[in-house]
């Protein structure tokens, strides 16, 4: 073997490295929706597996009634929510916008409910959740309320 064919070959082995060290790592999802490399090694989480979800409450009526006042969300909160949730929750005050089902779209003040809860609930959070949406919409004449949950990992 020449040593030009010995040094192809010693450049392709350490170009062959570089890129496999490199190269991303593929992610497989398990069961409890956990994420994973494909090649089965473990992966270090911080915390606990959850879910985080979020509800958005709009203010404006769709009769064209006066909005939702603070007080009035707070005691929502604090009569609907808070019961239900005893451990903790996140409120954020907000402005949205969202198309109606005219057509319309609406611009309005809004507040963002942020709960977490560990994985193994999820079911028996789901009630108690769809409830809290449900009485919204009826007590300040809501169209919707809209909810997004999402597979997370928490360390308190």
């Amino acid at each position: 073997m020449s040593i030009t064919t010995s040094r192809l070959r010693l450049a392709a082995l350490a170009s062959a490295a570089v890129l496999a060290l490199g190269a991303p790592v593929a992610y497989a999802t398990r069961d409890d929706g956990s994420a994973a490399p494909a090649t089965g090694a473990a992966t270090a989480h911080r915390g606990a597996a959850y879910v985080e979800t979020r509800l958005f409450f709009g203010t404006a009526r769709a009769d064209g009634g006066a909005p939702v006042t603070d007080r009035q969300f707070r005691a929502f909160v604090d009569r609907r929510i808070t019961p239900r949730f005893p451990a903790g929750l996140t409120l954020q005050e907000g402005h949205g916008q969202w198309r109606d089902r005219h057509g319309t779209i609406q611009r309005e003040r809004s507040y963002e409910l942020i709960l977490l809860y560990p994985r193994a609930r999820a079911s028996a959070q789901d009630g108690p959740i769809e409830d809290i949406r449900t009485a919204y919409e009826r007590e300040f004449e809501q169209e919707s309320v809209a909810r997004a949950d999402e597979a997370t990992w928490v360390d308190f």
